[in-house]
């Protein structure tokens, strides 16, 4: 699942503690999320980027899930009027090259035309993705589809309507020159959109703060 959102800018210092010390820690004890990641933008926008990694796609339609998202905690209905422009995707992963997790990613979300769909697809897969992991600075890339409808729930209607999330490319490493050199070079917004696509957001993000289902249940 992929959120990008801006928040007001008089509840950021809360937000981030609400985050880390019950949002996430509430997520992660789902079944079936495996890892939450929260990053901050350094150029771009929206400011906030998060990604959950699940078991499958039905964990974020799970009755668990929905549940807990029908019943928000205290501080929860307090943070969720102070987010502006949510977009959340519940995505299948299409591609994913490289290992690990750097500290920067570069976020671009995308639509592409009715028609170029297949090739985009095949370029980003064939030629982008596979060749970067190797590449200096670069830990990997993956290409993200949006595969399923977020159902409207009471976190959501405190918040507003969410956005949703069409495609989105990742593209992950420890240098932040090298992912904008990647960016400008080959498969930045000018690329994707000669071949095609509709690009929104677009940014260069940095690690914020992460947890994980296993040490939630540790």
């Amino acid at each position: 699942m992929l959120l990008s959102f801006d928040l007001a800018p008089e509840a950021i210092l809360e937000h981030d503690d609400w985050h880390t010390h019950e949002h996430l820690p509430e997520r992660l004890s789902i079944p079936g999320f495996l890892r939450g990641t929260r990053w901050v933008a350094v150029h771009g926008r929206p400011r906030y980027l998060v990604l959950y990694e699940v078991a499958e796609l039905e964990t974020l339609t799970s009755t668990a899930y929905l549940k807990r998202l029908n019943s928000p905690s205290a501080w929860t209905s307090k943070m969720m009027p102070h987010y502006r422009g949510m977009s959340r995707g519940l995505c299948s992963v299409v591609g994913s090259f490289g290992l690990g997790m750097g500290n920067m990613t570069y976020l671009v979300r995308f639509k592409a035309q009715p028609d170029a769909e297949g090739s985009l697809r095949r370029w980003l897969l064939d030629d982008v993705l596979s060749q970067i992991p190797a590449q200096r600075g670069i830990s990997g890339g993956h290409l993200l589809e949006g595969a399923a409808t977020a159902q409207m729930t009471n976190e959501q209607r405190i918040r507003g309507v969410d956005a949703g999330v069409d495609s989105a490319l990742l593209l992950v490493g420890y240098e932040s020159q090298a992912l904008l050199d990647l960016v400008h070079d080959v498969v930045g917004p000018q690329h994707l959109e000669l071949r095609g696509a509709t690009v929104g957001a677009e940014g260069l993000y940095r690690f914020h703060y992460g947890l994980a289902q296993v040490e939630v249940d540790a």
